[in-house]
């Protein structure tokens, strides 16, 4: 598999050349890693090969926003909405892992049979991989690729690419402060604010991983308190989601089943990460 992030070989190149021509060599290991991970999953329905999957989704993703001012507007839109449902369609089967872990790791699996949460997971992979099938995600994600690749090299002008590297992730960047500050006076009960603290955070990452050869000097540092900030955030995610999942699912599960006890436990835990988010901020 090729390596998701441009490789410091190309570093040199990559400084002396457009925004625009640069796409291609940002945006083609990507595609060709969420291609990998789309059929992989046929065979692997494993959680590590789940998020493989939709981490490569997110980056195309993160890099398809940063050339939003040089692609057309709708398709823009449309193709960072494909790579979001792709990545929803594998996530949930991923949220039933992570459910079943905390319950595992909180001793509250006990109060819920193992057979119909297997069984509840076992039907979101079905639904995973019949959806991302019809999608025909190799084809797509190709052709993708290939039409933004088109329109960036007909466009007229060029934009030095570290120019526009800089501009977009000083934007991202701004988005990211303001809502770490918004979350900073949020309520606790306020989990939409610390959530978009998280996903704000992972597109600076992600963008500073992707343009790494033209901002070497910014990554390093930077990279890694972005990682601590994900880490404890998305524990924190986890659990609201295991939450949700738990509530969501309780006809799925069985109607005789007491979900209470891991409901319980969940909230505990829940109020243990959301007291660490608070601190990181």
């Amino acid at each position: 598999m090729k390596d998701e992030n441009i490789g410091k070989t190309e570093a040199s190149s990559l400084n002396s050349v457009s925004a625009q021509s640069a796409f291609a060599s940002l945006a083609s290991p990507l595609v060709d890693a969420a291609i990998e991970h789309a059929g992989t999953i046929s065979t692997d329905a494993s959680a590590e090969t789940l998020h493989k999957l939709r981490v490569a989704l997110r980056r195309l993703r993160s890099l398809w926003w940063a050339y939003r001012p040089l692609l057309k507007k709708d398709e823009n839109t449309r193709q960072q909405a494909l790579y979001r449902y792709l990545a929803t369609s594998a996530g949930k089967t991923r949220d039933w892992d992570i459910l079943i872990q905390l319950l595992t790791r909180f001793s509250g699996k006990a109060s819920l049979p193992p057979g119909a949460l297997d069984a509840a997971r076992a039907d979101a992979l079905a639904t995973s991989r019949e959806t991302i099938a019809n999608a025909d995600a190799k084809h797509i994600l190709r052709e993708t690729l290939s039409s933004a690749t088109t329109e960036l090299n007909t466009a007229r002008g060029r934009v030095p690419l570290k120019k526009f590297a800089g501009k977009r992730l000083g934007q991202a960047e701004k988005t990211l402060r303001k809502r770490m500050n918004r979350a900073a006076k949020a309520k606790r009960s306020d989990y939409a604010a610390f959530h978009n603290v998280r996903k704000a955070g992972k597109k600076v990452r992600y963008l500073l991983e992707l343009f790494a050869p033209v901002y070497r000097e910014r990554a390093g540092k930077t990279v890694k308190r972005l990682k601590k900030v994900q880490k404890r955030f998305g524990k924190l995610n986890d659990v609201v989601a295991s939450e949700a999942l738990l509530r969501d699912s309780a006809d799925q599960l069985g109607a005789d089943l007491n979900p209470d006890t891991a409901l319980r436990a969940l909230e505990k835990e829940r109020k243990h990460r959301m007291r660490a988010a608070v601190k990181l901020l």
